[in-house]
């Protein structure tokens, strides 16, 4: 292994450690709701904590992993190295439109005059509504139908 493959398994074991040891922190997340939340296996991410992978980890679990947690995914790249230009948007697509509210949403997260408590209660409903199950067709039409 190279010294440059080895310093970024070092640099992205670090930041999965450190984004769990806040979680259990400030969350009280044990190591089953991280990956619950994030949709990472929990064995996937003791690799990651212990460098233990061959090829890099897919772009698409990094950051499910990053956004479940709150944390923004370029520091995860920048930890494995990775040119965050390839990684997203194509240049020259234009980006879709964001609905109103959840703009609104954004801003209330990066606002310091919103309190942690409220940007707390913000980020769970949208982790909520992010993961919840979704019902087959037909059950939500029985649903629709009955009241």
């Amino acid at each position: 292994m190279t010294e440059t493959a080895n310093a970024r398994k070092i640099a992205f074991a670090t930041f999965v450690r450190r984004a769990l040891d806040e979680a259990r922190a400030t969350r009280a997340w044990s190591g089953t709701e991280v990956s619950r939340r994030t949709g990472v296996s929990r064995q996937t991410i003791n690799r990651w904590v212990r460098g233990d992978w061959a090829s890099d980890p897919e772009a698409e679990r990094v950051v499910a992993f990053c956004e479940g947690l709150g944390l923004n995914p370029a520091a995860a790249f920048a930890a494995l190295g990775w040119d965050r230009a390839a990684t997203g948007p194509r240049a020259g697509q234009p980006t879709p439109p964001m609905d109103p509210d959840v703009e609104a949403l954004l801003r209330r997260l990066v606002d310091p005059d919103v309190s942690d408590a409220e940007k707390f209660h913000i980020r769970e409903t949208i982790r909520y509504l992010a993961y919840r199950p979704t019902l087959p067709v037909g059950v939500r039409k029985r649903g629709n139908q009955a009241g």
